[in-house]
C-alpha cells in the first residue's frame, strides 16, 4: 500500500474493550475532543452478551441506566459459618457486557470523528513522530496509541511478579421452583471443596427463578471445561436444585498480578485495561477500577496534540494498595489453600462498608491498618520479608 493511502488519526484504541470503550465515551462527554479524530480496532464486532460486570458503588454513577439490577445485601460463607453483609451506603451492581457495548456505541455512532473498525491488529511500530498500526486489511498512524490488547508473555514469562488468574465458568440459569433470594447476592461463599486452592462459588440472584451461579478460582493453572461445571452441578444440589434450565454460559480467565505493565508504557503508547494493569490485582474487579483509570486519562490528555507531545510514561502512579496487593498474591501464589481463610478472616467480624472503601483504595491509613489487621499475621509477615528481600 502507498504511504499516501495510510489513514492517519489523532487517536488510535487498538482493543475496543471495557476500558477504551469507558475512555472514548468519557471523551465524547467532555467535550473537548470533538476536533480529534478517534479509531477504534478491535477483531470482535461488540454485538455478543461475553461478559457480565459487577461492582459496588454509593452513589448512581453514569453507567445507572444499564445496570440490571442491584442488590443491598450480600453473604459470605464458608464451610463452618454464613454471614449476611448490609453493603448499605452501598449496592452492588450488575451489568450485562451487550448492555455496556449498545450504549457506548449508540452515544459514540453520531461522533463525525470517530470511527469503529472490526479488525484484527496484528503490527503496532512507535516512531518518532507518530505511532504505525497494522491490521489484517489495512494500515493506520496516529499521534497516540491506547493498546488494549493483552499479551499475556509479558507477566508470565518473568518470576519477579506471582501471576496469579481469576478464572469461571458462569451458568444463567431459571428455575420453576423459587429458590433464589433476589435481594441478596452471594459475594463468595467458600464451603465448596477448596482442593488446595483458592475456589468459592458467587451468585448473582435476579429474581426468585433466575441467577447467574458461577464457580470461580484464584489460582495459576485452569481446569479442564467439564470440572467448572461438575462444580456447579454440586453446588446446585446442595441448593436443593435439581431441574432448571440453562438459558446462557459464560467462561474467563483474569490476570491476578502486581506485574507493572506500566513500565511498558512509551512516548507515544500508553497500554490500558487489563494490558495497563488496571485491573485491581486482588480480586480481579475489573469494572470499578477502569471506570476511574479512564476518567484519569481522559483528563491527562486533554488539551495535548502533536504539537505539544506528552510522554504517555507520565500517566501511571504507583500507591501503597499495589504493594498490598502484591503481598496478597505472594501467598496465594505459594500457599494457594489460604485463600478461605484469609478472605474468611476478613469478612467474618470485619466492618463490610470499610473492607469495600479498602479494596475501592479509597481509606485512609488508619481505616488500612484496621482493615489488615483483621488478615491472619504470619502469612502476610514472610511475605513481606520476602517481598523486602526482593
Amino acid at each position: 500500500m502507498n504511504s499516501s493511502q495510510i489513514k492517519h488519526f489523532d487517536y488510535i484504541f487498538t482493543g475496543a474493550g471495557l476500558a477504551s470503550l469507558m475512555t472514548v465515551y468519557k471523551m465524547v462527554l467532555s467535550g473537548k475532543f470533538s476536533d480529534k479524530s478517534i479509531l477504534l480496532l478491535d477483531k470482535d464486532a461488540k454485538k455478543n452478551n461475553d461478559r457480565t460486570w459487577s461492582f459496588w458503588e454509593k452513589e448512581a454513577s453514569i453507567w445507572n441506566s444499564i445496570v440490571s439490577k442491584k442488590w443491598d445485601l450480600a453473604l459470605f460463607a464458608n464451610e463452618n459459618f454464613k454471614r449476611d453483609l448490609d453493603l448499605k451506603p452501598y449496592s452492588y451492581n450488575k451489568i450485562n457486557g451487550l448492555d455496556f457495548y449498545n450504549f457506548v456505541f449508540e452515544n459514540i455512532s453520531n461522533q463525525s470523528n470517530i470511527t469503529f473498525l472490526n479488525e484484527k491488529v496484528t503490527d503496532i511500530n512507535e516512531l518518532e513522530n507518530h505511532v504505525f498500526v497494522g491490521t489484517e486489511e489495512n494500515r493506520y498512524t496516529c499521534h497516540y496509541l491506547f493498546n488494549s490488547i493483552y499479551t499475556k508473555a509479558f507477566a508470565e514469562s518473568q518470576n519477579k511478579y506471582p501471576v496469579l488468574q481469576q478464572h469461571f465458568t458462569g451458568w444463567f440459569i431459571k428455575l420453576e421452583s423459587e429458590v433464589f433470594n433476589p435481594e441478596e447476592v452471594i459475594f463468595m461463599d467458600f464451603s465448596v471443596e477448596q482442593k488446595g486452592n483458592t475456589r468459592f462459588m458467587y451468585v448473582l440472584p435476579t429474581s426468585k427463578t433466575e441467577a447467574l451461579v458461577e464457580y470461580t478460582l484464584f489460582s495459576d493453572k485452569l481446569l479442564p471445561k467439564e470440572e467448572y461445571e461438575n462444580e456447579i452441578q454440586i453446588y446446585l444440589e446442595k441448593l436443593g436444585i435439581h431441574q432448571y434450565e440453562i438459558i446462557e454460559k459464560e467462561q474467563g480467565s483474569i490476570p491476578m498480578t502486581s506485574y507493572p505493565f506500566w513500565k511498558k508504557n512509551t512516548k507515544r503508547v500508553l497500554n490500558i485495561g487489563t494490558a495497563g494493569g488496571w485491573t485491581k490485582a486482588s480480586t480481579g474487579y475489573t469494572f470499578k477500577n477502569s471506570d476511574k483509570k479512564s476518567s484519569e486519562l481522559v483528563e491527562f490528555i486533554e488539551g495535548k496534540s502533536a504539537s505539544t507531545p506528552l510522554s504517555m510514561t507520565m500517566f501511571h502512579k504507583k500507591n501503597r494498595f499495589w504493594f498490598y496487593d502484591l503481598l496478597l498474591l505472594d501467598i496465594l501464589y505459594r500457599h494457594n489453600e489460604l485463600g478461605s481463610s484469609i478472605f474468611s478472616s476478613l469478612f467474618k467480624k470485619g466492618n463490610a462498608k470499610l473492607i469495600f472503601k479498602f479494596l475501592d483504595e479509597e481509606t485512609n491509613l488508619f481505616e488500612d491498618f484496621q482493615v489488615i489487621m483483621k488478615c491472619p499475621k504470619m502469612p502476610f509477615i514472610k511475605a513481606l520479608k520476602r517481598v523486602i528481600l526482593k
